[in-house]
């Protein structure tokens, strides 16, 4: 007799998980499982990872809550496939479920929190992605590292050059052609360093190019990307990410609630009656926020010389309330209109 028979035979099904919390480890796992009246019925506070699956494998159809780290979309992809619901959550969201049963922190106690965190109606859940759109991502990731290392470069080059007497200007392109001419001013010793330092930076030039074409094919072949990339503001590597991150949207209620996931909307201190904005929050997704910041910044430079109605009313808000807000709005404006093409389905219509 499997696991579901022995726990079935008992009786009413008050031995029956229906939520379990899954603690995520390297190689040993916790298990925290309740039924339906929020009793604890299955408590296994070491699962190793080749028994994980099978130990899911033996229980009725269940929600499994975990918090989203290294490995979770994988293992989610694994339980639907057992016929069980994950849910993924932001650690954060769970520290106040362990933190409100005072008790110490441990993998026992964190699955613990995991399962009630995981139950309540209001949590936000991360959702969960495919091996298409985690291939897509990886991309993005190893093509920003090549970009991060070539800005750190750039900038190794002028400190270096600094030492020297030699200050060059911060614009990348500046660097690319002075920094050869202006090296030979230095010791043989520290020009050869700064001449491998600027043959290291060519190479990177091409490798970023290269993800950027990788990127640029995949766009072109998806329906939903070339929706997106119809909103000024946002091309084949935004287009790729917001698809690879959010899917069709369909986790979202509202556009505005993905622009609030990724960080773009203020943050609220009110009290009393008193309703005080601030900051936006940089909530969600750093990365996304970035691209779409950076689409903005690229959109309003270019809204001074068309006559759309977007372009109107970016100058517009742009006299208005400033460079910087008028950056957030346009980008909040495009993750709301981005959702409802990808949520509708819909072709984006400038009118």
């Amino acid at each position: 007799m499997n696991k579901v028979s022995t726990l079935a035979a008992n009786g009413n099904g008050e031995n029956i998980p229906t939520v379990i919390g899954i603690d995520l480890a390297k190689n040993v796992f916790a298990l925290h499982a309740i039924n339906r009246y929020g009793k604890p019925v299955l408590v296994k506070p070491q699962v190793r990872r080749d028994q994980l699956l099978d130990v899911l494998a033996q229980l009725p159809p269940c929600v499994i809550g975990m918090e989203a780290c290294s490995g979770a979309h994988h293992w989610a992809r694994e339980m639907i496939a057992l016929g069980h619901t994950p849910k993924l959550m932001a650690p954060k969201f769970v520290i106040p479920y362990r933190i409100q049963g005072k008790r110490g922190k441990n993998d026992a106690n964190d699955a613990a929190a995991i399962c009630e965190a995981v139950t309540r109606p209001n949590m936000r859940f991360v959702p969960i992605k495919t091996v298409d759109a985690q291939s897509i991502l990886t991309l993005h990731r190893v093509r920003q590292g090549f970009v991060e290392e070539r800005t750190a470069t750039i900038n190794r080059i002028r400190g270096l050059m600094s030492e020297f007497g030699i200050v060059l200007p911060q614009r990348a392109e500046v660097i690319r052609k002075q920094a050869q001419l202006a090296a030979e001013k230095m010791p043989s010793w520290a020009a050869s360093a700064v001449y491998d330092l600027l043959a290291h930076l060519v190479t990177l030039d091409m490798r970023v190019a290269e993800y950027d074409e990788h990127l640029k094919r995949m766009a072109n072949r998806d329906e939903r990307c070339k929706r997106l990339m119809a909103l000024t503001g946002i091309a084949h590597i935004t287009a790729t990410a917001l698809v690879a991150s959010i899917g069709n949207g369909h986790d979202f209620k509202n556009g505005r609630q993905l622009a609030a996931w990724l960080g773009l909307v203020p943050g609220q201190y009110s009290s009393g009656g008193k309703v005080k904005l601030g900051h936006i929050t940089k909530a969600g997704d750093r990365y996304l926020r970035t691209l779409l910041i950076l689409g903005a910044r690229a959109m309003l430079a270019n809204a001074v010389r068309k006559n759309d109605r977007i372009s109107r009313w970016a100058v517009a808000l742009q006299a208005r309330a400033g460079y910087g807000k008028a950056l957030v709005a346009i980008a909040a404006k495009n993750a709301r209109i981005a959702w409802a093409l990808l949520a509708k389905g819909e072709a984006f219509e400038p009118a």
